[in-house]
């Protein structure tokens, strides 16, 4: 099938019709005609598909040039070229335990699928070799299980370090994993992305994220709405991505969302796995047709596809075909009906040759002899090719990857890329080209804070159902507890009250648990290719929690301080509960960094929070703790606000509350008549040899703490603590991002 270029009927002849694409926008590029395209020139020439194929004659969208005058002077093209060879990856399996049958015979080794018998270890790719060049696309095919997702995710160094062997190459030289980040993207085959963000704004964040600061934000807007165009979303740049709960953009608008994000800086290496995945035939063409457009702005595109269509076959340029790990077939799709020709089995006329293709490969795979002879005849038929060709066809350029990537960058590739390239000066090392990330932390902060408070500020559901869950509790706290004196059973009462309060406020934090696990995997595909930094991300998500639990702190506070009369300062009452959610929100958010279920991470917050509010002191005191459990009552997120609660209501050295015969309060003798418990009284007091009066103060504020056992902190430094273990699991959740979230197979 020919390629698909869109034109102007009226205006290009038939011959130019067969005039590849490069070449058609290098002789409409306005300058410099000897150089390959950018992106910029291609969109002139290459109109939206959708127009393309409803034949619509509204005029192209026109790309305004967002580079700085300094990358007026391009150098000349510079190709790439992505090579590996000899690319093998194994696991461990469990061998399964079964008893010796004399009757049973063992099963002979499979040679296709690198499994033996008695082996531990199962070979998921077997030795493969290939190379992929900038404006082509190169995809790999194959059945379910073949290897083809392994394949992407070794080459775009999504693999452990150590499980993989073999060597990847960029015009010769070996590519690092820091330089293979800024330079590459990956798209993954599911489509992660905020549910209540448009499109452009999706994109839009994308750009922050990606581009310098240096661009100015008209240059940043222009590109993506370059971008929308090139990726056909016009129509939906304003509609909302939405969700199973909020109807949204289509399925392959999502799919295209997925790709415009990754590419917003222009990568060079350009990775996607099974981007046609769950799509209908022209979505899936749509999509193809857009990465056949990246690959021509002068990248190189590597996908796993599936079945591909017989349209789709037309915008491919090379093809590897997988069966258990191993190559069958290597090459562009105009050799298949040769190869397999060659191989005895035609392919007909009428006949999609990659279906041909993965029929036959099935057929073998389930024949005793697998696809040995597939496999053989492969490497015979490339060596027999190579020889036929005189071995003219090079593996890269004779210049350095570092001229090679600095010519791109100067010609408007790898955007994030252009600020490094000028201040790299003589060093040597690719790597100096782009930096690390496009942009400060303080801007990736800004940009991840805005984005977070949009997203939530079209959900407001989730705020108010939390808001709704700390009223209630409050209002039956505050009427539960209503007015409470200050009596030996209020003083009991007001106890109790603190008690449950406190717990209120980490149980409640519970709720935080989902919001994470469901970015993670936002986060994993954002930070793998350094699109900002996780400590940035760590900060922005304690930041903009914030607003939230002051709000939340101070509807309960007001809620029950008053109504249930407590004493003290109702600014430290305000301030300890403010404390408590924070420290509370951070435990759950690291909580959530480390386990991956939300049903098993609730699970254990109530599990975990129960034990805090056992060992709190409310339920056994300090004293009484057994010394082999006393760690846990202060590692207790709930001891430090239930303690700085009760000082705030019992540090006044000066209030009673008991006197005189309510000594007999919370006792048997509390059922006797008052006469009775006078003369008890005076006997009291002639035996302890004091006067002891029914107005004599008998505890106060003091004594209560002391028998609560409340003496070992200030009610500041109770305050101080609490704050602490906010900042300590937030540390802590930092951690876990670095350790567990490295998007990498083992």
């Amino acid at each position: 099938m020919s390629r698909i270029v869109a034109h102007n009927s009226s205006s290009l002849s038939p011959a130019r019709d067969n005039i590849p694409l490069r070449e058609v926008a290098a002789m409409e590029a306005p300058t410099r005609p000897d150089l390959s395209p950018t992106l910029g020139h291609l969109l002139k020439c290459v109109g939206d598909l959708r127009k393309e194929v409803a034949g619509d004659d509204t005029p192209v969208h026109q790309v305004l040039d967002v580079s700085d005058a300094a990358s007026s002077v391009e150098p000349r093209s510079i190709p790439f070229v992505l090579s590996f060879s000899n690319i093998t990856y194994s696991i461990k399996v469990r061998r399964k335990f079964t008893l010796p049958n004399p009757l049973r015979r063992r099963p002979a080794a499979d040679p296709e699928s690198g499994e033996a018998a008695f082996s531990s270890t199962k070979t998921i790719l077997n030795d493969i070799s290939g190379e992929a060049r900038d404006g082509e696309i190169m995809a790999v095919m194959g059945a379910s299980g073949s290897g083809k997702s392994t394949l992407i995710d070794a080459l775009a160094n999504r693999m452990a370090k150590g499980s993989i062997k073999g060597t990847v190459t960029l015009n010769g030289e070996l590519l690092e994993s820091r330089l293979l980040k800024v330079i590459s993207a990956y798209v993954m085959q599911d489509d992660l992305l905020f549910p209540m963000l448009t499109v452009e704004e999706t994109l839009m964040f994308a750009a922050e994220f990606r581009l310098p600061r240096t661009l100015s934000k008209s240059k940043k807007r222009l590109r993506v709405q370059a971008l929308i165009d090139q990726l056909g979303l016009r129509n939906a740049a304003k509609t909302v991505i939405g969700d199973e709960g909020h109807r949204g953009v289509s399925g392959g608008e999502r799919r295209r969302v997925s790709i415009g994000i990754d590419i917003i800086h222009d990568p060079i290496l350009l990775f996607l796995d099974e981007p046609t995945s769950g799509l209908d035939s022209t979505s899936a063409y749509m999509v193809v047709k857009v990465l056949q457009r990246i690959a021509q702005s002068g990248s190189i595109v590597i996908m796993s596809i599936h079945q591909p269509s017989y349209r789709i076959m037309g915008l491919l340029d090379r093809m590897i075909f997988l069966s258990r790990g191993q190559t069958v077939y290597s090459g562009p799709p105009t050799n298949l009906p040769l190869f397999f020709s060659d191989f005895k089995h035609p392919i007909p006329d009428n006949e999609n040759r990659t279906e041909f293709a993965l029929d036959l490969i099935r057929e073998l795979e389930g024949s005793p002899g697998g696809t040995k002879s597939l496999v053989e005849f492969n490497k015979s038929w490339q060596e027999l090719k190579r020889s036929n060709d005189g071995n003219s066809v090079t593996s890269g350029s004779n210049i350095s990857l570092k001229e090679a990537i600095s010519a791109s960058i100067s010609k408007g590739k790898l955007v994030s890329g252009a600020t490094a390239a000028s201040s790299a000066g003589g060093s040597t090392s690719p790597t100096s080209l782009v930096p690390t990330f496009a942009n400060p932390f303080w801007i990736e902060m800004a940009v991840l804070s805005k984005r977070s408070v949009t997203n939530s500020r079209r959900m407001p559901e989730l705020f108010g159902v939390r808001l709704g869950a700390v009223m209630v509790t409050g209002f039956i706290l505050a009427t539960v507890f209503w007015r409470l004196d200050n009596s030996p059973k209020g003083v009991q009462e007001r106890v109790g009250f603190f008690a449950f309060a406190m717990s209120t406020m980490f149980y409640t934090c519970a709720d935080a648990l989902p919001v994470f696990l469901q970015e993670r995997y936002i986060f994993m595909r954002e930070t793998a290719y350094n699109a900002y930094r996780r400590s940035s991300y760590v900060l922005s998500h304690a930041l903009v929690s914030l607003p939230s639990l002051l709000f939340l702190s101070l509807a309960f506070a007001a809620t029950t301080f008053w109504a249930v009369g407590l004493d003290g300062s109702f600014l430290f009452y305000l301030l300890i509960i403010f404390a408590s959610f924070w420290a509370g929100s951070s435990f759950v958010t690291f909580l959530s960094g480390v386990v991956p279920h939300v049903m098993l991470g609730y699970t254990i917050v109530v599990a975990i929070l129960a034990y805090f509010l056992l060992f709190s002191g409310f339920f056994i005191t300090r004293e009484r703790i057994p010394a082999y459990w006393i760690w846990f009552h202060y590692i207790s997120l709930v001891k430090y606000p239930y303690e700085a609660v009760l000082q705030n209501e019992f540090e006044d050295p000066v209030k009673c509350f008991v006197r005189g015969i309510q000594i007999f309060d919370n006792t048997p003798l509390a059922a006797v008549p008052e006469s009775l418990k006078a003369k008890l009284l005076d006997s009291l007091s002639s035996s302890l040899g004091m006067k002891i009066t029914s107005s004599t103060c008998v505890t106060t504020g003091a004594d209560i703490l002391q028998q609560q056992g409340v003496t070992d902190l200030s009610k500041l430094g109770c305050l101080w603590v609490t704050v602490a273990w906010g900042f300590f699991f937030r540390i802590l959740f930092y951690l876990s991002l670095l350790v567990g979230s490295k998007n990498k197979r083992s």
